[in-house]
């Protein structure tokens, strides 16, 4: 299977870059991939850089130059209620794109698309239960996700209200994209940052959190490789 890695900044790219597998760098146009067989899988990395924007033109990168049948991604998060923990790892089910919103023009509900019954953009169901057979300690979530680093509490209390743990800048534009595109996504994000923490506690955790991530990513890979039917 032709599987894309969408990978926000290099922190974290460093985690793929360092894990021992056999590299190679291919270049379309104005954009490059990391490209490693790892088990079954051909597999390409980008590194897309921060925000929405920037990880869906990687994700359409990706599904267009390679013809990706899956869409993932690892990296950090941010806590967004009390009782989080560095390090713990989530699987993200959904992703709530909280800077979009046209309920007040149209039938939907705040930050929901309208082709989906919720503000959710799905994520794909059976790859977090089989991450989730393989690390029993795992947890699902839906992640609110925009443009900007959440610091402030009352920030992160507005978006928990929306059902979300966690927040990322790059995980609701990868679901959406892939979805239109009729791939699969998947994303396991570690947190970096607790709900009382901020941008110096990201700063000190990403890259410890990064390889947590990675390291359940990788071992994924090599389940999807008995799994007929994913």
């Amino acid at each position: 299977m032709k599987i894309g890695v969408v990978i926000a900044i290099e922190r974290e790219l460093k985690a793929f870059l360092e894990s021992g597998e056999t590299l190679e760098l291919v270049t379309v146009g104005r954009r490059s991939a990391y490209r490693a067989q790892m088990g079954a899988h051909e597999v390409y990395a980008v590194l897309s850089g921060w925000g929405e924007i920037d990880a869906a033109s990687a994700t359409q990168f990706l599904i267009t130059a390679f013809d990706c049948e899956l869409i993932m991604n690892f990296g950090v998060a941010g806590a967004i209620r009390p009782g989080l923990a560095v390090r713990d790892l989530f699987a993200v089910r959904a992703a709530i794109n909280y800077d979009f919103d046209t309920s007040c023009i149209d039938p939907v509900g705040p930050h929901q698309y309208s082709e989906y019954p919720d503000a959710g953009i799905p994520l794909d169901a059976e790859l977090v239960a089989l991450a989730k057979s393989i690390r029993p300690d795992l947890r699902e979530t839906v992640a609110a996700s925009g443009e900007r680093f959440v610091e402030d509490p009352a920030d992160k209390d507005s978006l928990a209200a929306l059902g979300c743990d966690i927040c990322d800048m790059e995980v609701a534009a990868i679901a959406r994209v892939a979805e239109r595109n009729g791939v699969k996504a998947f994303s396991v994000k570690c947190i970096s940052d607790t709900y009382e923490g901020d941008g110096g506690d990201f700063q000190k955790n990403v890259t410890a959190g990064a390889v947590k991530a990675f390291a359940l990513l990788r071992e994924l890979l090599h389940h999807i490789d008995d799994t007929a039917d994913v």
